[in-house]
């Protein structure tokens, strides 16, 4: 068949139409292999941002801002890790771009009494007003959150409130050791009971207004400055940023995925997962299509034999049949694509209903994220099996015998 490349085309593609059946067949399987992909991988991907999120919006924030050490030596010494001028900190980050908040932290850890038991606490002290706008995916179940107004008011974890068996109007006590070994307390009244998407963090956190923490930990310092930005995916150029400015002065940042190791794990897990169901999906899509393309091939083998007969090269043959299979890749995928599309759509618009994940206390509604690159990726995937599935048979095609080929159905 020699002949110019769009003739080729054409004469593929009238005999991809030719065997409609079997190229309806072939198009289910490419189409479903790639719609799988995409609504796999926009499920996966709105785990990873959801979470993500939830990690932000109730503990981290995008990014933290300590001294030097901070991390490592907190649990031994967090007196050594204190920043002085708090508020000018705050200043220098607030002038960077894309930085919608900053607020500061004042941790500790000590014991909290409500008369009858104690239990050992984390606590910090926070800026009410700028900890709720940071909170969004903090849940109050009982109360409320801290206002500016609640000097002596005191919330903590549904893990917290449990075991003491506490709810919003007790008063509770707040003991903890100074860094020169005295020992100090106050009073609170309990204001709100939270819930986060960690139990861990609910059984042992506590929050009292900064300027309360400041009178029991007898200074003005901040541990930390957390860092809220107006788009997630800003999180890496403001982190550059703030590292050229901050770290010269003796300051260690932190991403927030550096800060959650729970999050870490799960992404690498559920990459792992869908790692293994893209390859699933690829060798169905290639053992579809391989039986497909053989048994077309075989009701064509006096088509080829003919082809053969009439002064075309093996080549040619080969080429041709790497062109249908080609062309079904493309309109395959290309279909797929639109029926994943659809389909994340229609399924986002009604939402799917999730339990907490491990270790969480909050179920979510999960949506299908459509991300452009792994749409391109899923119409790849589904092409490339197609054109693998067809290189042995047409291969084989191509070296029939043509007196043999031409017998074949007589």
């Amino acid at each position: 068949m020699k002949s110019g490349i769009f003739q080729r085309l054409a004469f593929a593609l009238r005999n991809v139409f030719r065997q409609r059946v079997r190229s309806a067949g072939t198009l289910a399987a490419i189409g479903l292999g790639v719609a799988g992909l995409i609504l796999a991988g926009g499920f996966v991907q709105d785990i990873f941002i959801q979470l993500g999120e939830a990690v932000i919006h109730s503990q981290s924030g995008h990014i933290q801002v300590a001294r030097k050490g901070y991390r490592e030596g907190r649990i031994r010494s967090p007196e050594s890790f204190l920043i002085d001028r708090p508020d000018d900190v705050k200043k220098t980050i607030n002038s960077i771009p894309g930085v919608h908040l900053t607020l500061a932290r004042l941790g500790f850890s000590g014991v909290i009494n409500n008369g009858k038991r104690d239990l050992g606490i984390i606590g910090e002290g926070v800026e009410p007003s700028a900890e709720e706008e940071l909170g969004t995916y903090l849940q109050y179940i009982e109360g409320r959150p801290l206002k500016e107004s609640d000097k002596d008011g005191i919330v903590m974890g549904q893990g917290v409130a449990k075991s003491l068996g506490i709810k919003p109007g007790d008063r509770v006590s707040l003991v903890i050791s100074l860094a020169q070994g005295a020992v100090n307390t106050l009073d609170f009244e309990v204001i709100g009971v939270f819930q986060s998407f960690s139990k861990d963090f609910d059984a042992r956190a506590i929050r009292i207004p900064l300027g309360a923490a400041r009178d029991l930990m007898d200074n003005h310092s901040a541990h930390l400055m957390v860092v809220l930005l107006d788009k997630t995916e800003d999180t890496e150029k403001v982190l550059s940023l703030l590292k050229q400015k901050l770290e010269p002065q003796g300051f260690e940042l932190a991403h927030w995925r550096e800060l959650s190791d729970f999050y870490d794990k799960t992404l690498k897990l559920y990459d792992r997962q869908f790692g293994v169901l893209r390859l699933i999906i690829l060798l169905m899509v290639l053992l579809s299509v391989t039986n497909s393309v053989n048994m077309t091939l075989f009701e064509r083998t006096r088509e080829f034999g003919t082809l053969l007969a009439l002064g075309d090269k093996p080549k040619d043959v080969f080429r041709l049949i790497m062109t249908e299979s080609a062309l079904l890749g493309l309109f395959g995928s290309t279909i797929g694509v639109l029926v994943g599309c659809a389909a994340a759509m229609l399924i986002s618009a009604i939402g799917i209903p999730m339990p907490p994940p491990p270790n969480a206390n909050i179920g979510y509604t999960a949506f299908i994220r459509l991300v452009p690159v792994e749409i391109a990726l899923a119409g790849l995937i589904g092409f490339v099996a197609t054109c693998l599935a067809a290189v042995l048979p047409a291969r084989r095609a191509s070296r029939l015998n043509v007196v043999d080929a031409l017998r074949q159905g007589v």
